[in-house]
């Protein structure tokens, strides 16, 4: 249990103290925000610090920290010092810049401002890659919920056909994904928003206190310091592709610009980007935790990893009937709350791609209806193959976002190695993956022997391709 202690305790020190170096890189400042100079009153609303940290907690914090760190526990106690450092030094790092980014860029979706540093071509590429990401990301937390409250039904011995069914709770969830996503930010994710993230924090704090309370014991790091996962698949690159929002995340440089839009000083930054993406690593390692000392790795892996059915047993085990009711509430909440402002980042980035004014209501609704329709078709399609292309656009996605903010610090004169060494880092995982994974290359018949140095050179092109434009003069485009 000491790994366990030590990990939460870096977790908590990385905030106060390497999230105030990212910040003093940065450096914020008394400029007039987004939020006050357009206030428009749908999208751009100004929101007190602690709601817009709720609120960002809740955009990120979907399936990825439970689901996805619970399965990432089949490879045993070594996750926890992926989703720790990961978070500390590259999660964070990626949704402080990613947010701040967008705050002086007007609020503008991740995809206009990744085109502002790395060039025409990846805008158009981040602008496709961005809304088919939003829309896999809506997709993914409206099925995972609706399977969540179907098993907390069942589980209170109803027989009830419409009650019981999946496909009626997906379209439940649908229909509340429409109306948030096409209202006033402040109207319903601002109202509600903070409620589910008090249950989410709950949640996660019944579930720790359970583990220690019934006796489980959480092995150590040290003394299992290997790959456990029962088949043998590698730590490298599926164990970070896995994880994913446990850790680092580009679907949370999708969430950063709606609260960018919100923020009335830029120094809310720190709080509300970086201090989220910890709270959320600090939920998934104690999901992880729970995954190995209640199931273990093979256990897990027959269960089938995270799951309504895992998450359900932890929630029962640790904290009972009451505790288990409010713990699941927390678990649905916590997908649909990112699922709706999923569907809302995606209506946000075809707008700002088509300048489409989102004051006009009829405008948004044109946008909104058939990217909800997107979602309702994929939603039927098998949800364990778009989980997987969802991890690795996913964390694609978060590779592009940093090599784009250390782009930015380069103009800046400021220290870029903050963010192109979780950069490189995150080339070479996503690439790697990319030509190992059966969903990917890996169908072809590439295995590791390829892409372990496949991934890895590219990475470093990557990181060449940078330092040669580091020594290009910056064009006369205006800074951000």
């Amino acid at each position: 249990m000491v790994s366990f202690f030590v990990c939460l305790f870096i977790l908590i020190i990385g905030y106060f103290t390497y999230g105030k170096f990212v910040e003093n890189t940065f450096g914020p400042d008394d400029r007039e925000t987004p939020a006050v100079r357009i206030n428009d009153g749908v999208d751009y609303v100004v929101m007190p610090e602690w709601k817009l940290f709720l609120v960002q907690l809740l955009n990120i914090a979907g399936l990825g920290p439970i689901f996805g760190a619970l399965t990432g526990a089949e490879w045993g106690p070594v996750v926890f010092l992926w989703i720790t450092f990961g978070t500390v030094f590259a999660g964070g790092v990626h949704d402080y810049f990613s947010g701040m980014l967008s705050e002086r860029s007007n609020g503008a979706s991740i995809s206009e401002v990744t085109g502002n540093y790395l060039g025409l071509g990846m805008k158009n590429l981040m602008r496709v890659f961005s809304v088919v990401l939003l829309i896999m990301v809506g997709t993914v937390f409206a099925v995972g919920p609706a399977g969540l409250i179907v098993t907390l039904i069942k589980s209170g011995g109803s027989a009830n056909a419409l009650l019981t069914s999946k496909e009626v709770w997906l379209w439940i969830i649908l229909l509340y994904y429409l109306i948030a996503t096409f209202c006033p930010i402040d109207k319903i994710i601002g109202k509600i928003y903070p409620v589910f993230g008090i249950c989410l924090i709950a949640m996660a704090v019944g579930v720790g206190i359970g583990i220690f309370s019934h006796g489980f014991v959480i092995p150590e790091i040290f003394q299992h310091f290997r790959n456990e996962h029962p088949s043998g698949l590698p730590i490298w690159s599926f164990m970070f592709i896995t994880v994913a929002c446990g850790a680092i995340s580009g679907f949370h440089a999708t969430q950063s610009p709606l609260m960018a839009r919100c923020m009335k000083s830029e120094k809310q930054g720190r709080m509300v980007f970086y201090g989220a993406m910890v709270a959320e690593g600090i939920i998934a390692l104690i999901w992880a935790a729970a995954g190995c000392a209640i199931y273990g790795g093979a256990k897990l892996l027959e269960a089938g990893g995270g799951n309504s059915t895992t998450v359900y047993d932890i929630c029962k085990t640790t904290m009972g009937s009451v505790g288990m009711l409010l713990a699941m509430m927390g678990v649905i909440a916590c997908p649909i709350t990112s699922g709706d402002t999923a569907f809302r980042s995606a209506r946000l980035t075809v707008a700002d791609w088509f300048k489409i004014d989102q004051n006009d209501f009829k405008k948004r609704g044109l946008l909104t209806l058939p990217i909800l329709g997107a979602g309702a078709v994929i939603s039927h399609l098998d949800y364990a193959i778009v989980w997987r292309y969802f991890s690795w656009t996913n964390q694609t996605l978060a590779m592009i976002v940093l090599w784009a903010a250390s782009m930015y610090l380069y103009r800046e004169k400021k220290n870029y190695w903050i963010t192109a060494v979780p950069a490189v880092f995150m080339s070479a995982v996503s690439m790697t993956y990319f030509f190992c994974a059966p969903e990917c290359l890996g169908a072809f018949g590439l295995t590791t022997t390829v892409a372990y140095p496949v991934g890895i050179i590219l990475a470093a092109v990557f990181l060449i391709l940078f330092l040669r434009a580091t020594k290009k003069p910056v064009s006369g485009e205006a800074k951000a």
